[in-house]
Parts: C-alpha cells; sequence; structure tokens
C-alpha cells in the first residue's frame, strides 16, 4: 500500500504526495506550488518525482506544475476536456493508467469545473480516492462551471465506492462544513460527534483528512438529498417544494454558498 501524505500549501490546500518505498518513487496530486513538493524531494535524498495527477484546470491546483515538471521529468496526466499545463496525458472518464504500479480509475466529475476528473483506486481492503474540489470532506465544490444536476450525478457517482473508502480531498474546510451541516440537521448526532473530533484534531494542530465514504454517507448533506430530515430543511430554507433529489440538493449548494 502506498503512503499518502499531505503537503500544506497555501492557506488551505493539501497537495498529496503518494510514495513508494521500495522505488522510491512519488506521484504528486494537483501541485499548485511547486515549493512544498520540490521542500519534501530536498528532505528527502534519493526520492524521484515520477508523477503528477491533475484533477482539474484552476490554479491553486495546476501552478506548479510547469515548475515540477522542468525539474524533475516527471509525467503530467490531466483532463482532456480542460487546459492544463504541461500535460503529457489528456485522460477520459472510465479511463485506466498505472501509477506507482498501481491501477487508477479516472472518473468524470462535472460540476466544481464541467472537465473535472477524480481517481478511484478499487482495492478490495484499500479502496481510496483522490476527488480534488467535487466532494470534501461534510461538503461539495462550488458550482462555477457545471449544473447542480451535473455535481449532483457527480456525488452519486463517487458515493458508489465502497464505505471504507478513503477520500482524499484537497482543502481543509471541514470546520465549516461541519457548520453548515449542523445548521441543516442539529438533530444529527454523528455530526456533532463529528463536529467535536474535528475540533480536538484542528486544535491539536492535526489536519482532518481523509475522510471516509462512510462518515460522510451519515454527516455530510449533499450526500443526504434523500433524507427526510434533510429534504424538510432545505424545503423551509428555499421556499420551495423541492420534488426531487436534485433540487434539495441545488437548494442546498444555494444555501451553503450564502451561509
Amino acid at each position: 500500500m502506498l503512503k499518502i501524505e499531505a503537503l500544506p500549501a497555501f492557506t488551505d490546500n493539501y497537495i498529496w504526495l503518494l510514495q513508494d518505498d521500495v522505488t522510491r518513487q512519488c506521484a504528486a496530486v494537483d501541485p499548485g506550488d511547486a515549493a512544498p513538493v520540490l521542500a519534501w524531494l530536498q528532505a528527502h535524498p534519493g526520492w524521484q518525482l515520477s508523477d503528477i495527477l491533475v484533477t482539474h484546470h484552476h490554479h491553486d491546483h495546476v501552478g506548479g506544475v510547469q515548475r515540477l515538471k522542468a525539474d524533475t521529468g516527471a509525467r503530467v496526466y490531466g483532463p482532456a476536456a480542460e487546459n492544463i499545463p504541461a500535460r503529457d496525458e489528456a485522460l477520459g472518464d472510465n479511463q485506466h493508467i498505472q501509477v506507482l504500479g498501481h491501477d487508477l480509475q479516472v472518473i468524470a466529475v462535472p460540476g466544481h469545473t464541467l472537465g473535472h476528473i477524480a481517481y478511484f483506486h478499487a482495492d478490495a481492503e484499500h479502496p481510496w480516492l483522490l476527488c480534488g474540489d467535487t466532494l470534501f470532506a461534510a461538503g461539495c465544490g462550488r458550482l462555477f462551471e457545471g449544473s447542480a444536476a451535473q455535481m449532483f450525478d457527480s456525488l452519486q457517482r463517487l458515493a458508489s465506492t465502497p464505505d471504507n473508502t478513503l477520500i482524499y480531498c484537497t482543502h481543509e474546510y471541514t470546520q465549516s462544513n461541519l457548520r453548515f451541516a449542523q445548521a441543516v440537521e442539529p438533530g444529527n448526532r454523528q455530526i456533532a460527534e463529528r463536529v467535536r473530533t474535528v475540533a480536538e484534531w484542528r486544535a491539536a494542530d492535526r489536519i482532518s483528512l481523509p475522510t471516509t465514504l462512510e462518515i460522510e454517507r451519515a454527516t455530510n448533506p449533499f450526500l443526504r438529498s434523500g433524507i427526510a430530515a434533510v429534504r424538510e430543511a432545505a424545503r423551509q430554507h428555499s421556499g420551495s417544494r423541492l420534488d426531487s433529489d436534485v433540487e434539495v440538493f441545488a437548494a442546498l449548494r444555494a444555501w451553503k454558498d450564502r451561509f
């Protein structure tokens, strides 16, 4: 199993660094800044950055790609539908790639951006997901380019992975997302417990990631559009009937945007 380590960047980004101790090769995910990766490589002599995985085109996810490729010769993977700097391989939905000896399935997840992709490793015991800005701990990405229906469908695809899937998203938004989750479901005891746990972690300077799909299904309002309490909260806040799960999701996303 690969070691996956978070390299903090900017104010709340994480660059995930996948590490193979046998080959001493590593892969960087969404390096918006080259400096944290280069600093890690300098502190770990003998390691080689072999791959760069990009989920979408926003600058805080691609800003360091060209520098890293120039300095290390790493191969750059990214979505075919977006303009990714220095990209070597353009990826589409359901394509499979080999990175550090591991098979990764590409999943198209439009919504945050139109060409956004995620990378899923379907291991029977230790599945994991690199999902960029689509699914967050207790939240989801803003709809900068896609529609609510697209993002809802994208989240449903990610939610079809196993309960024990480790979810590596790219921002430390968990506490603010949980405040919203609690506003939607004030009676959800699992949300309340998660609020306490994450507060303890952050007070101890511990990151809140990765999360698991099981935790997200229980506490993430954007995966709970079909839950009666969530539907009712969205209806009351929006003043609309909200007949479908997609309409509930759209109302939740609009509520969160102004929360």
